[in-house]
Order: structure tokens, then sequence, then C-alpha cells
């Protein structure tokens, strides 16, 4: 018996002692199937294998979906992870500078923003030490400006959350980083009964790290979390 021969037997064997190793290989199935209909000729319709490709076509769907679902669940996950961190940050902190230090640095790093900075509308002049001191996450706008810079003229700006993707047309919120930022989170604040309202600015270098499609239910939690915050400090 020749070694081609022998290899043959060998291989049959195997296949009829386990069929499954065919059956569980899609390209091998793929060639027998092909090879059947080649041998069918061009006058013979063969619905079961229509069938099978089709059954197949909605496999691949199902498990693209499957894949993006755990996807966008593996995200949601990772985003929660980060939003809880942030807040236990801000939860450290001993005084109000502190608390937004921890905020320039800490919460920047972990929620992978570029900026973050904290809007207060002030009817009093800004240009004292204090605020100096902490110019660098803390800028204070006249009263109004929140709302003309959340509704950019469009009338509403009732949301808590808004994502948008857009560059800053001044530094009253950004600084000088305003020139690179290219998409924002803006979280409104409200800071009790009888103060001005507030805004917390995540800017980002990536135009599509905030968009309007994207969900807002995490940073609504940070936001409420936020301003609790403030409100304690401000009190």
């Amino acid at each position: 018996m020749s070694s081609t021969a022998l290899t043959e037997t060998k291989l049959r064997d195997k296949i009829i002692a386990d069929p499954d190793v065919i059956l569980e290989d899609a390209d091998l199935m793929r060639a027998l199937i092909a090879a059947n209909d080649k041998s069918l000729g061009t006058n013979v319709i063969d619905l079961r294998g229509i069938a099978m490709e089709r059954l197949e076509a909605r496999l691949e769907r199902l498990e693209d979906t499957h894949r993006s679902v755990i996807a966008a669940a593996y995200d949601n996950l990772a985003g929660t992870n980060q939003v809880h961190r942030a807040v236990l940050a801000l939860m450290d902190a001993a005084d109000f500078e502190s608390f937004l230090k921890v905020l320039a640095d800490e919460v920047t790093d972990i929620l992978r923003v570029d900026s973050i900075r904290l809007v207060l509308e002030t009817a009093q002049d800004d240009d004292n030490p204090a605020v100096r001191k902490l110019g660098d996450v803390l800028s204070v706008a006249e009263p109004g400006f929140i709302h003309s810079y959340l509704s950019q003229g469009r009338g509403s700006a009732d949301r808590q959350v808004t994502l948008r993707q857009m560059q800053p047309q001044d530094e009253v919120v950004y600084g000088e980083a305003a020139g690179w930022i290219r998409s924002e989170a803006l979280l409104k604040l409200d800071l009790g009964e009888g103060r001005l309202p507030g805004m917390l600015a995540m800017g980002a270098e990536d135009p599509n790290q905030f968009s309007p499609s994207q969900g807002t239910d995490l940073l609504s939690f940070f936001a409420g979390v936020f301003e609790r915050s403030m409100q304690r400090w401000l009190s």
C-alpha cells in the first residue's frame, strides 16, 4: 500500500470515528456543500443549501450583535467605575481649595478628559487673590453667562447635561485651552436657593469624545454628587 493510500485510510477512519471534526469546521462544510452543488448540475436548485446559507447569514448577524452588546456592557461598566472613583476622590477633600485641586488633577485624569473647569456666576469683581489662586480650575462669569453658553442663543438650556462637538469661541470657560477643545460635556449645577447657578465644563481635544448621541446617566449622577458637595462647601 502506498503512503498516499495509507494517509487517506487514516483520514477516513478518523472522520468516521469523529465526524464532528468536519461538522464543526465552517470552511470544510462550505467546501462540501459547494462540491455537492456542483455535482447536482445547473438544472437543480438545492433549497436546503439556500436555507443553510440564510441561516448562516443570520447567525453571523446575531454574533455581531452579541459582540456589540458585550462591548457596550464593558464600556458602561468601565464608565461607571470611572465616575465612582472620581466621586470618591472628591469626597476625600478636606477643604474647598483641596476639593478644587482634586477636581483639576485627579478627577481630570480619572475621567480621561483634557480640561475641567468650574464656572461660577457672580456679580462681584473677580479680580481678587482668592480667584486668581484657583484660576486653573475656577472661572467666574457675569450673571446669565451659563444659560447663554449652554443654549448658544437657541433658547432652552434646561438639560442638566449637555454633550456637544464644538470649539469654544472665547476663553471664558477653558482659558488658554479653548484653542484646542473640540468636544465638551457641560454639567449644569444647582447650588442652592438664593445662589446663582454653576457649571462644570469637561473639554476634550478629541471631537468624538462627547457627542449628543451618547448617554448621560453617569454624568447626571456625577453632576448630582458634585452640586451637593458644592452646596456643602458654600454653606
